[in-house]
Parts: structure tokens; C-alpha cells; sequence
């Protein structure tokens, strides 16, 4: 093995101190999970009526009502305030949001900080992964930067059932000393390199997440949701290959596990947005009564964009774009995949669906 460069990031347990960036269910669900370690943890809200009222109850009454605070965890809403002595940043903002709060972010720090990224998605206007926009505008290093994911969702992390997600870096020492200190007795961690790969799985399993609710809230039964969870797996597979993820990536907890979770749990936002649609209500209407952000919505157009960008086939992606997006039926559309020429499943991962 080669030796690990010097240059690489690298906190100390006995001194760390975490800043989780987002107020939202996940941001809330890391700072919590953290905190409880008993380390000095801040998080950034940004905004301000929550961070006040979060202040005040010790509990997140939006996204996490129930779960409260332990007294290690400081809430800021003041960016410039809540970096001052942080060792290691947590990021856990909606995709979208990610480009603007890291500029600000380095802007205030004399040099980056090593950076665990908990956010899902791809950028929609410039069509990018997180770690891209990571090294565009806060640290030009890969080894600065790891990805958290896998199936996970907030209420039930707060809850402390057992869950087990993986954590991604270039960075050997960077992986080890973050899966040491996101470990717990409840919150199991492993490790692997391949960042574009766990980055595309948790992006595309929304998308896939909001097919297979749209399937469920059109009744279509078991078998279609099948189908679609198996050939959207292929799909994400074959979006990371292209893009220059390692495919077994996909098999694993972050691939497979997130979108088996994401697509048939009640819990999940995008797979509720999905049955809505399949029920006949508009988008507006879904997001509205939803509240929350589903990142699939955005990721849609997003993925949609980048696959006619760098030709990749990604049917289900086209045909939830096009309900989501072009004001396609849901019949219509059905038919139009049903309707595709037949092929070998074993072309998916370098050809077409």
C-alpha cells in the first residue's frame, strides 16, 4: 500500500469539534447522533425562526418534533459564529443549496476544513455531483472530502434502530477517523473509495423512489414495482459507470439497500410524492401537501439533462421526467416503457434499458 501523503486532512478525536451544516430532519438526525457521543457539537440553521425556536425547546419541532436535545449541542444560525473552532464540517443541506453555502463557508475560513458530506442530488444547473461542487468552490483536493450514505432515514437514527450506512473517501485516514467517530452501538459504518459511485446511488434512488411510488399509487401491483426497482437499479448502475463509479458499488448498502428503503417505506418523502402523482394530483399540489424537500423532484431534471449530455439511456429517468416536467399522462407514459424494444439484461450496465 502506498504511504498516505501528509497533506491529507487529518482531526483528532480528543479534540474535535463538529459543525453539522442544515436545520432539516438529516442535519438535525447527525447533530443528535454526534452529540449524544458527548462531544461539543454546533449546528448551523439556517433559518432564523428555527434556530431561535430550537434554542428555546432544546427540540426541532419542524423536521424531528419529539427528539430533544442534548446540552453539548449548540445551535447557531450566525455562519461566521458557528465556524469559529470547528475541526471537521458535516454537510447536510439540500442539494440545491450546497454551491451557496460553501462559498460562504470558505470565504470565512483562512484554510478548508475536512468535509463529511451527507447530502443527496445533483446540481440542476450546472449538472454536477456534490463532491465536483466541493472541488470547485471549497477544497480543490479529493482527499479533503468523504460522502455519508446508505439507508438511513432521520426518525429512525434518532430513534437509535440499528442502521448501518457507508462512508466514502479517496482519503484512507479521512474514512477511518470518520467512521470512527460516526460509529456507535446503534449506527454501524463501513468504508470504500468509490465517492461518484455512492454519490450517483443516492442521488438516483430518489428518482427511482418517486417511480416506484407513482406504480403504487396507480395500484399497479407488486410485479410492476419489481420490475421497476430492478431495472432503475441497472439504471443507476449504468448512469455511475459512465460517469466512473465502480458497479458494485450499486450492490451494496448505499446502491440497493438506500434505494430498497427509499422506494418502499412509508417514511420516505419521495416515494410519497410519487403515490400522490400516481393518484392523479399535480406536482404543486403533492409539494405542497408534502412540505418537505423531496430531492428526487429536482434530481429528475437534473439527471435527465446529464444523461442527454453524455448519452446514457436512462428511460425510467426520461418517463418521470417527462409526468414531472412536459405534463405527460401516467397511462401514456406507462405504455410508452412497456412498449420498448425487448433486449439482453445482460447489455444494461454498458448499453440502454
Amino acid at each position: 500500500m502506498n504511504p498516505i501523503p501528509s497533506t491529507e486532512p487529518v482531526f483528532s478525536r480528543a479534540s474535535l469539534s463538529p459543525l453539522v451544516l442544515g436545520g432539516g430532519s438529516w442535519g438535525t438526525a447527525l447533530a443528535l447522533h454526534l452529540g449524544w457521543g458527548g462531544d461539543p457539537v454546533v449546528q448551523w440553521v439556517r433559518d432564523p425562526l428555527l434556530a431561535k425556536d430550537i434554542r428555546q425547546t432544546r427540540e426541532n419541532r419542524v423536521y424531528l418534533p419529539g427528539v430533544s436535545y442534548p446540552s453539548s449541542i449548540r445551535i447557531e444560525n450566525d455562519l461566521e459564529a458557528a465556524l469559529e473552532g470547528a475541526s471537521l464540517l458535516v454537510l447536510a443541506v439540500p442539494c440545491q443549496a450546497v454551491r451557496e453555502v460553501l462559498e460562504k463557508v470558505r470565504a470565512l475560513l483562512p484554510a478548508p476544513l475536512p468535509l463529511i458530506g451527507g447530502t443527496k442530488g445533483i446540481e440542476r444547473k450546472t449538472h454536477m455531483l456534490v463532491s465536483a461542487i466541493v472541488r470547485e468552490v471549497y477544497a480543490e483536493s479529493p482527499e479533503s472530502y468523504a460522502v455519508l450514505s446508505g439507508p438511513s432515514f432521520a426518525r429512525e437514527v434518532v430513534r437509535k434502530l440499528p442502521t448501518a450506512v457507508v462512508l466514502a473517501s479517496p482519503s484512507h485516514r479521512l474514512a477511518r477517523e470518520a467512521q470512527k467517530l460516526f460509529s456507535g452501538p446503534s449506527f454501524k459504518v463501513y468504508t470504500r473509495q468509490d465517492v461518484i459511485g455512492l454519490e450517483v446511488a443516492g442521488a438516483m434512488k430518489n428518482v427511482m423512489a418517486l417511480a416506484a411510488g407513482i406504480s403504487d399509487g396507480m395500484q399497479l401491483g407488486a410485479n410492476s414495482r419489481a420490475a421497476l426497482l430492478t431495472r432503475g437499479l441497472a439504471e443507476m448502475t449504468r448512469l455511475g459507470v459512465r460517469l466512473g463509479a465502480h458497479p458494485q458499488t450499486f450492490s451494496g448498502l448505499g446502491g440497493v439497500g438506500d434505494l430498497m428503503l427509499t422506494a418502499t417505506s412509508e417514511l420516505s418523502r419521495n416515494r410519497r410524492v410519487g403515490v400522490l402523482l400516481g393518484q392523479g394530483n399535480s406536482l404543486p399540489e403533492v409539494l405542497r401537501e408534502v412540505g418537505q424537500v423531496a430531492e428526487g423532484v429536482p434530481t429528475t431534471q437534473s439527471a435527465h439533462e446529464l444523461a442527454k449530455e453524455i448519452l446514457v439511456d436512462l428511460p425510467i429517468t426520461t418517463a418521470i421526467y417527462q409526468i414531472l416536467y412536459e405534463g405527460a399522462g401516467l397511462e401514456e407514459t406507462l405504455q410508452s416503457l412497456m412498449a420498448r424494444p425487448s433486449r439482453s439484461e445482460e447489455e444494461d450496465v454498458v448499453s440502454g434499458g
